[in-house]
C-alpha cells in the first residue's frame, strides 16, 4: 500500500522543552485544519475523481500529509517529553495531562478532540477540489500564526517553515488537478456504432446509396440492427411500405370517384 521510510520527512531536533508551545502546535495534529483531517480528507476524496491524474494527486498529497502528521506529533512530543506535571499544569495542559499524560492525542489548541465532522467529502470533484484549495490556505495561515508564536524557538520554527512551504506546493498541485478535471468534464461525449459490427457502417450505407450490389458489403454481422447495411435496408423497406400505402390510397380514391359516375347510377 505504502512504502514507509523510518525517518522524518524533515529533521526535528528540539533542544528546549516548552509545553506552552506544544499546546498551540497540537492543533495542527488534530485540529480542524490539521494534518490528520487533511490526510483523511484527500485519501477519501480520491475515489470520486473522474480521472487517474486527479486520483494520483490526491493520493500523493494525502500520503504526504500523514508524514506531516508524524512531524507535528514529533514536535509536540519533544516539547513535552519529561516535563513535570506541575509545569504542564502551569502551561495550561493540566486537563490534557489528566487524560493523556505525555501522549500525543489528536485535538485542537482549544482542547476539542478530533472529529470526522471536519472532513469534506462531497463526491463532486469540483466541490471537493475547491474545498482542498481552501484547506491548504487555512493550513498555511495556521502555520504562519504558529511561527509568530515561536519567535524565540528557532528549533521549532525551522520545521514549521518547511510545513508551511509544503502547504503552498499542495495548493498549486490542487489548482492543477482542478483545471484538468474541469477540462475533462467540459469535453463532449462521442458515441460509436455497435462494437460487434466489424465493418464501417458508413461504407455499408455508401454502397447501398450508390446502387452497388449487396454482395459488395463486407459486413459479417448482418443480424446487427446497428449495422449500416441493415439501417439502409430498413429505410428501403419503410419506403416500399409507404409507396404501397400511397398506391392503395389512390385506388380507394379512384373507386370513390367512380361510384359517383352517372354510368354506375344507371
Amino acid at each position: 500500500m505504502w512504502t514507509y521510510n523510518k525517518v522524518l520527512e524533515y529533521p526535528i531536533k528540539i533542544k528546549c522543552k516548552n509545553p506552552q508551545l506544544a499546546k498551540f502546535i497540537i492543533s495542527q495534529y488534530g485540529g480542524p485544519d490539521g494534518e490528520l483531517a487533511a490526510s483523511l480528507r484527500y485519501l477519501s476524496q480520491r475515489f470520486g475523481m473522474p480521472d487517474e491524474k486527479a486520483k494520483a494527486i490526491l493520493n500523493d498529497i494525502g500520503t504526504e500529509e500523514l508524514a506531516h502528521l508524524e512531524m507535528v506529533g514529533t514536535i509536540v512530543h519533544q516539547l513535552t517529553d519529561g516535563v513535570c506535571p506541575e509545569e504542564l499544569k502551569r502551561a495550561g495542559l493540566g486537563d490534557y495531562y489528566t487524560d493523556h499524560g505525555w501522549g500525543v492525542y489528536p485535538q485542537s489548541a482549544s482542547g476539542m478532540p478530533f472529529t470526522a465532522s471536519v472532513l469534506a467529502v462531497k463526491g463532486d470533484p469540483i466541490a471537493d477540489l475547491q474545498e482542498d484549495l481552501a484547506a491548504e490556505q487555512k493550513a498555511r495561515a495556521t502555520y504562519e500564526k504558529l511561527i509568530d508564536l515561536c519567535a524565540d524557538s528557532p528549533d521549532v520554527i525551522d520545521p514549521l517553515r518547511f510545513l508551511r512551504e509544503r502547504e503552498v506546493v499542495h495548493f498549486q498541485r490542487f489548482g492543477e488537478a482542478l483545471r484538468n478535471v474541469q477540462d475533462k468534464l467540459a469535453q463532449k461525449k462521442f458515441y460509436t456504432a455497435n462494437k460487434f459490427c466489424d465493418n464501417d457502417p458508413c461504407k455499408c450505407m455508401k454502397s447501398e446509396v450508390l446502387g452497388e450490389s449487396e454482395n459488395n458489403c463486407s459486413c459479417n454481422n448482418l443480424l446487427s440492427t446497428n449495422c449500416g447495411c441493415n439501417m439502409m435496408n430498413n429505410m428501403n423497406t419503410m419506403n416500399t411500405m409507404n409507396t404501397m400505402t400511397n398506391m392503395n390510397t389512390n385506388v380507394l380514391n379512384t373507386n370513390s370517384m367512380n361510384s359517383n359516375c352517372s354510368c354506375n347510377m344507371n
